[in-house]
Order: C-alpha cells, then sequence, then structure tokens
C-alpha cells in the first residue's frame, strides 16, 4: 500500500494528466482536499480510510447554514473527484463519498441589458479620441459575437477570416470554436484596424487583434473599466461587465427565436445546462408581462 503521500501525488498527477485540468483548477481541488485532510487528521482519520459518516461531519462543521450553495458545491466536488480517483485506482472498494448530497445551486438570474442601454452606452464613447473607434468595436465584439472578456484581450489577428466573416477563438481549456463576425462589428473593426496601423505597436503584440494606448496587449482590467465607465455615463444602474454584454447576446438570440443548441455552438459552453440559464431569464420576462398586462394582475 502506497504512503499517503505519494497517494496525494499520484492524485495531482492525475488531475493533471488524466483530467487535463488547468492549473487553477487543480489548485482549487487541491485546496479542497486540505481541507479535508485538516479535518480528518484532527479527529485521527488516514482519509483513505474516511467512512461516509466522517465526510458527513465534515461537510457539517465546515458549512454554516448561511454558507452559499455555489461554494459547497466545489468543496464537495473536490471530495468526490478524490474518492472517484481511489476507487478507479483500486486503493477502496467502495466510494464512502457517494451518498453526500450536492446542494442545490441557487438560481443566479444575470442583469440583461436593453438594446436601447447597448445603445446608451455606445453613444457615450468620445469618437474624437484615439480610443473611440477601438472602444465601439470592443462593444460591438462582446454584444456581437458573445465573446468573453479573456477571449476578446487574447483574440489574434492571424485567428480572424474577416472576409469570410468568421473569427477562430480559443475558448475555456484550450478549446476552439469560429464564431461569426457581425456585419457591425466588421465594420468598426475596419475602422480600428486602420487607427491602430498609426499606433506604436510594440513587435511583441503585433498579431493582437485589441492594445492599449502603450501598444501592448490590452488587459481584462481595462476592458472592464471601459465598459463600467460607459454604463456609468449612460446612468445604467445595473451591474455591467464585459460578461453582461455576453448574456444580452444570447439573451437576445434566444428572445428573437435562435435555438438553444446553436446559442450554446456560439457561447462555447461544453454543457447545454450552462446555457439553459438564459431559457430562465426567458421565462423571468414572460412572468413580468403576465403580471403586468393580464387582466387579472391589473388594478
Amino acid at each position: 500500500m502506497k504512503t499517503g503521500d505519494s497517494i496525494f501525488k499520484e492524485y495531482h498527477s492525475y488531475l493533471r494528466l488524466e483530467r487535463s485540468l488547468s492549473d487553477n483548477s487543480v489548485e482549487a481541488y487541491e485546496q479542497d482536499l486540505d481541507k479535508l485532510r485538516t479535518f480528518l487528521d484532527a479527529r485521527g482519520v488516514d482519509p483513505v480510510k474516511a467512512k461516509c459518516e466522517d465526510l458527513q461531519d465534515f461537510v457539517f462543521a465546515t458549512f454554516s447554514a448561511k454558507s452559499n450553495a455555489r461554494s459547497q458545491s466545489r468543496v464537495l466536488s473536490g471530495v468526490h473527484s478524490f474518492y472517484r480517483f481511489l476507487l478507479y485506482h483500486n486503493y477502496i472498494d467502495s466510494d464512502p463519498s457517494e451518498l453526500l448530497e450536492m446542494p442545490k445551486k441557487e438560481m443566479h438570474l444575470p442583469d440583461v441589458l436593453t438594446l436601447e442601454e447597448i445603445d446608451a452606452m455606445v453613444a457615450q464613447i468620445d469618437m474624437s479620441s484615439n480610443e473611440g473607434h477601438r472602444n465601439r468595436a470592443i462593444i460591438e465584439m462582446l454584444y456581437g459575437s458573445g465573446l468573453r472578456v479573456s477571449e476578446l484581450v487574447d483574440l489574434k489577428l492571424s485567428n480572424m477570416y474577416r472576409e469570410e466573416g468568421y473569427m477562430l477563438i480559443q475558448g475555456k481549456g484550450s478549446k476552439q470554436r469560429l464564431v461569426p463576425i457581425s456585419p457591425e462589428a466588421e465594420k468598426w473593426f475596419a475602422y480600428w484596424m486602420e487607427d491602430r496601423s498609426h499606433w506604436n505597436v510594440k513587435p511583441d503584440f503585433a498579431d493582437i487583434a485589441f492594445v492599449n494606448r502603450y501598444g501592448r496587449q490590452l488587459t481584462r482590467a481595462m476592458v472592464f473599466t471601459i465598459i463600467k465607465r460607459l454604463a456609468a455615463a449612460a446612468g445604467i444602474r445595473k451591474t455591467v461587465s464585459p460578461h453582461t454584454l455576453r448574456h444580452s447576446f444570447a439573451t437576445h438570440l434566444l428572445q428573437n427565436g435562435a435555438d438553444l443548441r446553436i446559442i450554446q455552438e456560439l457561447l462555447g459552453h461544453e454543457s447545454i445546462t450552462t446555457t439553459e440559464i438564459y431559457t430562465h431569464v426567458d421565462i423571468q420576462d414572460l412572468r413580468k408581462a403576465i403580471l403586468a398586462f393580464h387582466p387579472a394582475n391589473r388594478e
């Protein structure tokens, strides 16, 4: 039988190599496992020999009644992952975490901007400034193509097939997908490219689509700042971020009849379940319509 440390090292390799998780995901799983190890060490229980009752006590001791369901799910996912690994590699005969129930996550309905609100944000862009065309192109890419902010800042000119109207996007987990460039996004991106040709872009960033005034890659934080300033200037009271434009892109597609599977492909969601949150957004709109306009609900 291997020692505890060697098993944990093997588990680390399992996460990195067999499950192909990112460094951040591996670190998160191992932090959750450290919490469990600390708890079990305090009661003199080897994690490999833990019983379901031990894991239930860990859950009870770790989470208060007010704990966020999302954080609970994340920690429990780490526990489940470790014991599935032990079972798969024949270190245990049965999985003690099998009967641990995942908490139900709260349904979080993201803020969605109306077309009028997006137009109001666009109207706040100072088109006479050096960054005017760039910032307009950023809005059109986020809202017109549903890009994540990380996908936007990492976008390469060599991955843009503008004549064909597509771009190759490097999404989460290094997964690639083809995303259409909307005509409006292409128009403003062309204006930006004309401006960009007069900027002093550093050689290391020559292939990066969006750069800052110093000729270097635009950061995620700067895109957040641009979007938040435009929303504030437009008088929008909602919580607005680059992701809000992505949410709005998906919601507006759904409201206008787009198939959920198509939206899933455009957004780069691995699971249709992730995309289904937009159906709940749409249902909320229907509920509001009933409350506002149905005669039984009007005074």
